[in-house]
């Protein structure tokens, strides 16, 4: 997860030093052909490559809005489960009553909450393509471990064993029917925060709305030479390398933020979330054995 500042300029121009390569060999050979060989200039006026640039501006700002608000609805949603994690944990303690660790009660309380601990990350792992079962031995006993591995969605089966569970507490009495129905709503939630994370992973950015932009911005940059060589020079090569810079990092930024599931720095940061609430609820549990803060380094914390 990038912090908001420290930030290496390294690694802001490394996203389009490529490109930007490209475009300064193509401003310098056209400042040299037009100042060196060509007997009679060849440019355009300014005002063409001017207009084309402000209807790009106003594209690329549409689409940075768009995709921004992609990325905040998926931190809003991360921050309900956050929310129904706490709730969840809160409910099952105050409802239930234990005095003995041997208890099926207590085993009941460790139970559900230690597997809602293991649902955030499964989650994670999920909506980033990896592993959803790595890592979660920690939390799961080794039945819900072997149930959960049979599903293809991870998530989905341990809210079942959730379920499950409420469903066993209320026949041996360990909760009434108007707590078990509490309950189940705050499962219901999981369920529908889990549906749009899914919903935002599985909607793809049109590919045509993208691509119809990026053609429309490299013609901009391929006119923008010929619209200032006559009055910069060679002076031309370092404004043309610095205009573009600034569009294609509006570009490049966009589309980072319109994919928050896709495991990069710039995605919601759900391991860290995860790591959050896993605190909390084992704290609620009095367990010691509580996570490490997230190591920090220049301009970045280590996932």
């Amino acid at each position: 997860m990038l912090l908001k500042k420290n930030i290496p300029i390294g690694y802001v121009f490394g996203k389009v030093k490529v490109e930007l390569i490209f475009i300064l060999l193509y401003s310098l050979s056209i400042a040299i052909i037009h100042e060196l060989f060509l007997v009679v200039p060849i440019s355009i006026p300014l005002a063409v490559p001017a207009i084309l640039g402000t209807v790009i501006s106003l594209l690329l700002g549409f689409r940075s809005n768009q995709a921004y608000d992609r990325w905040w609805e998926a931190r809003q949603v991360w921050g309900a489960i956050v929310n129904d994690s706490r709730t969840l944990a809160r409910q099952i303690l105050s409802f239930t009553e234990s005095q003995y660790e041997e208890d099926e009660v207590h085993q009941l309380r460790q139970r559900m909450i230690r597997r809602q601990i293991a649902w955030n990350y499964a989650l994670g792992q999920s909506l980033r393509r990896l592993n959803a079962t790595a890592g979660l031995e920690k939390f799961l006993s080794r039945k819900d471990l072997e149930h959960c591995s049979r599903f293809s969605n991870v998530p989905m089966a341990l809210i079942d064993q959730q379920a499950r569970d409420m469903r066993r507490a209320l026949e041996e009495g360990y909760i009434n029917r108007y707590q078990q129905i509490e309950i189940d709503r705050t499962l219901t939630r999981f369920c529908d925060n889990m549906g749009k994370c899914e919903r935002i992973k599985n909607t793809v950015f049109p590919a045509t709305y993208s691509l119809y932009i990026h053609f429309s911005l490299m013609l901009f940059i391929s006119m923008l030479p010929f619209g200032v060589i006559d009055y910069f020079g060679f002076l031309e090569v370092p404004l043309v390398v610095a205009i573009s810079a600034c569009f294609l990092l509006i570009e490049k930024m966009a589309i980072h933020l319109q994919d928050p599931f896709e495991n990069k720095p710039t995605d919601t940061p759900m391991t860290a979330i995860a790591r959050t609430i896993e605190k909390d609820l084992k704290q609620l549990l009095h367990d010691q054995d509580l996570p490490e803060d997230k190591r920090q380094e220049n301009y970045y914390y280590i996932m």
